[in-house]
Formats: structure tokens, sequence, C-alpha cells
């Protein structure tokens, strides 16, 4: 048989075979080292968790789910080389974001490259802007929100009339603050705010700013710190051995276990709020949720925190969206997301404002016993 007989016969038999449905590719972009990586470890985890129990149950539109995970190291610049490197593999999506600079880097890129950017974590309001992704979708709280929580609690259960900010001096931690103080003003409040400390995000050393604080002795010390496995252990600490009196008040979703785990008992008195406890009403009485804590578990050995719910209810949200729309296609599912209510989630039916919010739950606690994590909630 010639060559040329042999080449016909491979093309036809290519012709005619069948076409093999490629896998479709989540891509995820966290801080996996370094002080946040702990935490963004187990945001990839559940995102993991979530596409194993779709392809266990066949996948989705008919093919596999495939995971092509990635490391941000907390910094703009290399989140932003991620980014391409998604762009690159032709991912269908990107699940990404625990720090709000990081976010913000990558918005642009991907929105270019024609790539569906679902926030979960990073909580900046400037994501849902709409300059750099129209299209943006955060399944975590914004400052915003927190804002109001953090704010009325101080304002009106506290009722503090000297109040300090502790600030991660970034777009996260100052806009957290600039909100804050906002909120203080729409609530008529009769305090002042006397002091504000700032440091960077890689800070573990907060001795100097707690000493001001304690000479300022404000009412309340209203907190940012998304460093959950170093900076912010360090600065409960250091918080406790400088014994200031004042009530530390941390944001929204900075307790994480993490914190528990390495600060213990220094954590006791905190006040907080977030928006997901899995044993904790309206959360334990989710199914969804049930099952993924049941699942994390198994997995994993630990039970899971906001963080990881915020990747599975990421990955659930925009599952739900494709099979809706049977479309991958970026404005697409993006249309199917915002300002609609999407059912079946960790977070039970996740309602979306017309921008692309989660519309949050927040239960307001108080660490009762630091090792276990044990929290009273606060009404």
């Amino acid at each position: 048989m010639s060559k040329s007989i042999k080449l016909a016969i491979a093309l036809l038999l290519g012709l005619s075979a069948p076409a093999i449905a490629q896998d479709i590719k989540v891509g995820t972009i966290f801080p996996l080292s370094g002080g946040a990586g702990p935490d963004g470890q187990s945001v990839t985890n559940a995102v993991k968790l979530a596409i194993q129990e779709i392809n266990d149950k066949g996948g989705l539109l008919g093919r596999k789910i495939a995971l092509v995970s990635k490391d941000d190291e907390s910094t703009p610049a290399v989140g932003v080389s991620r980014a391409n490197e998604m762009i690159a593999e032709k991912v269908d999506v990107v699940i990404e974001g625990w720090n709000s600079p990081v976010t913000l880097a990558m918005q642009p890129i991907l929105a270019r490259g024609g790539v569906l950017d679902i926030t979960a974590v990073s909580k900046s309001d400037l994501i849902l802007s709409g300059e750099t992704n129209p299209l943006a979708i955060r399944i975590n709280s914004s400052n915003g929100f927190d804002a109001g929580v953090i704010a009325k609690y101080v304002a009106e259960t506290l009722k503090a009339k000297k109040v300090a900010f502790l600030t991660q001096n970034d777009v996260y931690g100052n806009g957290f603050q600039a909100a804050v103080e906002a909120e203080f003003k729409k609530l008529n409040f009769s305090g002042e705010v006397t002091t504000t400390e700032k440091f960077a995000f890689k800070d573990t050393d907060f001795r100097v700013q707690l000493t001001n604080l304690k000479t300022a002795n404000p009412d309340a010390i209203i907190v940012t710190n998304s460093s959950n496995s170093s900076g912010l252990p360090a600065m409960v600490e250091q918080y406790r051995q400088a014994d200031l009196k004042s009530a530390f008040v941390g944001a929204v979703g900075i307790m994480l276990p993490t914190v528990y785990k390495v600060a213990g008992d220094a954590n006791n008195g905190i006040v907080s709020a977030d928006i997901y406890f899995w044993d904790l009403p309206p959360f334990n009485a989710i199914p969804e949720s049930n099952s993924f804590v049941a699942a994390f578990k198994k997995a994993y050995g630990v039970e899971p925190d906001k963080s990881a719910a915020l990747g599975a209810a990421a990955l659930q949200v925009w599952a739900r969206a494709v099979e809706a729309t049977k479309s991958l296609d970026r404005k697409t599912v993006a249309e199917a997301i915002r300002g609609k209510t999407i059912r079946g989630t960790v977070f039970g039916d996740a309602q979306f404002l017309p921008n692309g919010q989660l519309q949050p739950r927040y239960v307001v606690f108080k660490v009762v016993d630091g090792k276990t994590a044990k929290l009273e909630a606060l009404k």
C-alpha cells in the first residue's frame, strides 16, 4: 500500500471518528503560600470538592470539569501574571480573590481576555464598580455592607464615644475605614474618631501602633487585617500583651480558624461579624450547606470556614448558571447571575443584586472560647 493511500485512509478515519469532548476548565487564583496561604488553600480545596461533586454526577453540559489552580502570592504583579496564564490555558471561568489589590489588578486582564471572573473573597467596593469588569460577580460581602453592620454595633450597642481604627494600609483596609466613617455620619454618631493607626499587609509587629492606641484610650478599636494566618494572630496576641482596655472590634470576616488556632484564648472577647457559620442559624438549616460540611470534613479532616463556603458557592453559582443557559459564554453566564436568584447553593437561595453582589446575611458574635472558636451570637 502506497504512502498516499495510507495517508488518505488515516485522514478518512480521522474525519469519521467521533469528536472527544474536552474538559471544561475552571481556574482558581488564590494565595497558596505566605501569610494567607492556608486560607487560599482552603478556598481552593472547597472549589475542588464542588467540582468533584458535579463530576461524580456526570459533569456539566455532558463534560467533565478540570481544575487549574495557581498561586498569586498575595501580590498584584504575580496575580496579573497568573491571570495571563489562565487566558493562555483557555480556562472557561476564573474564581479568584483573597486580597482586594490583587483582584483589582487581575480584573482588567481577565475581562480583556474574555474570561468570566468571579470574586470569591476580596471585599473592596471598587471590584463591582464596573470600570474594569462590567460583568463582575462577587460571593463575599462588600466593605459597604460590612461597614453598616460594624458601625451600628459600635455606635448603638457599645455606645462608644471615642473610636480608633487599626487599618491595613491598602484598598481593602482604607476602603473599609472610609465606609465605616460614612456609616457613622448616616447614624448621626455623636462620638468621634480620635486615632488612626496603619500597617502593611505583611506586617507582624504592631507594638508601635498598639502603644499609640493605648495612649489614646478609645472605647473601641475597629480592626482590619486580612493576613489571617500570621499578621492577625500576632496582632491579637500583641493587643493582649499591651493590656489595652479598648474593645477590639474586628471587621467582618477576619476571624477565621487560622486565627483561633494560632492566637487561642487571646481571641476571647473579640467582637466581629460574618456571613456564614455552618453550625448557626440560618445556615444549619440549609441542606446544601450541611452536605458540603460533611463532605469537606470527610475530605480534609476539618470543618469548613466561611472562606471555604465562598469558594464552593462560587463554583455552584457558576455551574447553575451554565446549566440554565446551556452556555459557557462569559456574558451569557454573567447575565444569568447578576440580579438573579441562584437556587441550591451552600448559602441557600443566593440572591444577587444587579451589580453582581450576593446579598449577605450577617451574624454578629463575640469569641468566648478562643481555642475551640465557640461563638456567642449577639443581637
